[in-house]
């Protein structure tokens, strides 16, 4: 037999180990008790039962021998009579002689080996004459019979006279009491482990912008410090993305009114020749402070609502056509998710935009995964982006224009606000080669 590295067999016990801390706890606390059982009930049988048994089957072929060899010096009714009277008084024997009888052929063996085997060599020990014996045909009884000249003489003794008896209350006790402890410290254990459960899923609901009230900490003293930590924690980050946004705002507002100023000037200023030049500076203008801002502020405090994801992509393809690209819609009307529309919105129309501004044919399409979450898909037909630099599209104000055509409008947050969006929803999005030959975008959402 060939023997694996040791590294091997890590790994592939590792790959059987339970993966949750309540499995893993849980087999700290079973696997040890049920070695204990098993020794503790091995250690029983091997040093105590099969003492006993073998003890008490002795003493039963003594007597058997007893009665065997002293009828077989008198061999005479009234003798037998005598040892019958003897057997039944002192030793609970019962013994008649069966005329002309000889022993049965067949062996008759009970379920455990091991009390025939003790019973079997004791009487082998103590009698030089054949013998037959059954452990079976009685359930309180055991059927001995012994080879005589002039038939069998037959030998009915107790059952507790050839083996222990009463083993399997001690080992009903020690079952009893086993799964009593491991009751009560898989209810410890569960505590324990739900307080931690309590701990991931607040800090999973803030990863995802779900603003839930302070949790009580409770469990262990370890993991109600961890809780308390984690909200401080979440108490300054969510203190710094306040901040945040309400700096951009205002600088949002600063900014606004002197553009609105411009805007009031163009408009009353006479025709003149960079009149739609400065005019669409004005546009880019007011389209990179809504990005900056909605970059800063995302959707984090929008309710999750159960809605129709066809009439999401519906909105986000008539986006597109505003672009001027051709938009292919595939989307069961039956679907449904519960998300943050608003902020899904968002990153659908920076997705489609995208499309829709570098390539001419744009498809967008969803369906169900078998897991139970949700798979968005935005495709065009444009130059797309090299694999390599997938991650970069992904970073705030990275703008690729060597790669998508020089994308002249925006400032490079399109896919850092729908990557955010999607993230803050628990999921993420992937970038790839689409079948139309540019790019595929992939929004995977969980259930």
């Amino acid at each position: 037999m060939r023997w694996l590295p040791a590294n091997v067999w890590a790994r592939v016990l590792k790959r059987r180990l339970p993966t949750s801390l309540w499995g893993r706890s849980l087999l700290i606390i079973v696997l040890p008790v049920l070695v204990m059982q098993v020794a503790v009930t091995w250690a029983f049988f091997d040093m105590h039962w099969q003492t006993v048994t073998a003890r008490l089957s002795e003493g039963l072929a003594g007597d058997i021998a007893w009665a065997s060899e002293s009828y077989a010096d008198d061999p005479t009714p009234r003798n037998l009579e005598i040892i019958a009277d003897r057997a039944q008084r002192s030793m609970s024997l019962s013994v008649d002689l069966r005329e002309g009888d000889i022993l049965p052929a067949e062996q008759d063996r009970g379920p455990i080996g091991v009390v025939d085997r003790t019973l079997e060599e004791a009487l082998a020990a103590r009698l030089d004459q054949p013998f037959w014996f059954s452990t079976t045909r009685y359930p309180a009884y055991v059927d001995i019979r012994v080879q005589q000249p002039d038939g069998v003489l037959r030998v009915i003794a107790p059952r507790e006279r050839a083996v222990a008896t009463q083993a399997h209350i001690f080992v009903l006790w020690l079952f009893l009491a086993t799964v009593l402890l491991m009751g009560v410290a898989i209810l410890f254990i569960r505590n324990q482990v739900r307080a931690i459960e309590r701990l991931a899923e607040a800090a999973e609901a803030f990863g995802r912008g779900e603003s839930r009230e302070r949790f009580k900490p409770h469990g262990a003293r370890e993991v109600r410090a961890a809780a308390r930590a984690f909200m401080d924690m979440r108490d300054r980050i969510q203190r710094h993305i306040d901040q945040r946004t309400a700096l951009l705002a205002s600088v949002s507002h600063d900014l606004r009114t002197p553009l609105t100023r411009l805007r009031l000037e163009l408009a009353l200023a006479p025709p003149f020749k960079r009149a739609s030049a400065m005019q669409g500076d004005l546009d880019e203008m007011e389209h990179m402070i809504d990005e900056y801002l909605a970059f800063a502020r995302g959707e984090a405090g929008e309710a999750a609502q159960t809605v129709p994801v066809a009439d999401l992509l519906a909105v986000a393809a008539e986006n597109a056509r505003r672009i001027g690209a051709e938009v292919e819609v595939v989307a069961p009307r039956d679907l449904t998710a519960s998300l943050r529309p608003l902020a899904l919105k968002r990153a659908l129309a920076n997705l489609a935009g995208n499309a829709a501004a570098h390539g001419e044919h744009v498809r967008l399409s969803a369906r169900a995964l078998p897991s139970g979450g949700l798979e968005i898909t935005i495709e065009d037909d444009g130059p797309g982006i090299p694999d390599d630099m997938h991650e970069e599209a992904f970073r705030p104000f990275s703008r690729l224009d060597a790669s998508r055509n020089q994308n002249r409008k925006g400032v490079g947050l399109g896919l850092a606000i729908a990557r955010d969006v999607a993230r803050s929803h628990g999921g993420d999005i992937t970038l790839g080669r689409s079948d139309l030959g540019g790019l595929r975008a992939t929004i995977r959402l969980p259930g």
